[in-house]
């Protein structure tokens, strides 16, 4: 009886080494298909990363698709400056290129946390944003403009003192706009949200990016951008810090499309306004 106990003892033990030794040999496994297919579930039930669906052949981008003409939304597609750009960076790598809307003060943290691969969205290169992401090179040149009505007494940045001033959340214009003395700053989650409300005079102004600033104005009577910029500033897109096997990646496409040409048809055929 002492003897069958010992017996069943150690084959409940041997048992135990081979179910470890089978749970190592599926995590190797599941971390090598991880590099295959971002995006869906491993064995060990854990979410693949969008870093390793790169490297299986998609690129995830997350923008912000409220800024015409870099990001909008037409025919139920996200389509835009920066959409066709990243469609064009993902076919020069052979890559699919898969697009995901959300709030603009989302996507450096959905870059961050390796939800997505990289984003494209009117984003301005600054201090304080290299210090979360890295950048590619510049691909289009900005500036921040002043949205006002007509008939403002505003005609200059310097009369922004103490203003009410419309922005749209996260962006370089809401950063800026904090250093205004006496400003009171008023958030919107989108762009046009902000025109509206200057139109409605809950606001004296709105300071957003050149290229949305023409399309907002032409399409609302009686508002006017001020022949003065706000600040001039660059495009780029942002990618996970430390991640420069990519960056080198998108390096060479842009200076592709530059050098064709492609690039600067791209943003001509969305910046037709002056």
């Amino acid at each position: 009886m002492k003897k069958n106990l010992i017996m069943i003892a150690a084959a409940v033990c041997m048992a135990a080494v081979l179910t470890a030794c089978g749970g190592s040999g599926t995590k190797t496994e599941t971390t090598a298909a991880a590099t295959g297919n971002a995006g869906t579930e491993t064995k060990a039930g854990e979410t693949k990363t969008a870093e390793s669906e790169a490297a299986g052949g998609k690129l995830v981008m997350v923008t912000n698709a409220e800024f015409p003409p870099y990001e909008f939304h037409e025919n139920n597609e996200i389509v835009g400056i920066d959409a066709d750009i990243a469609k064009a960076i993902a076919d020069k790598l052979g890559m699919e290129l898969e697009i995901q809307d959300m709030a603009f003060d989302s996507l450096i943290p959905a870059v961050q946390s390796g939800k997505a691969d990289f984003t494209a969205a009117g984003m301005t290169v600054n201090e304080d944003r290299k210090k979360n992401v890295d950048f590619t090179d510049t691909y289009a040149e900005a500036a921040q403009v002043i949205i006002v009505k007509e008939g403002s007494e505003i005609a200059a940045p310097d009369d922004l003192t103490g203003k009410k001033i419309g922005v749209q959340t996260g962006t370089t214009g809401d950063i800026y706009a904090a250093d205004i003395d006496g400003a009171e700053i008023q958030r919107f989650n989108k762009g046009m949200d902000a025109v509206m409300a200057l139109t409605q005079g809950k606001i004296d102004t709105v300071i957003i990016d050149r290229e949305p600033a023409k399309v907002f104005v032409k399409e609302n009577a009686g508002l006017k951008i001020l022949d003065e910029a706000f600040t001039e500033e660059e495009y780029a897109i942002a990618v996970k810090k430390g991640n420069t096997e990519l960056v080198e990646k998108m390096n060479g496409a842009i200076k592709e499309l530059k050098e064709s040409g492609e690039l600067q048809k791209i943003i001509d055929k969305y910046i037709t306004a002056e």
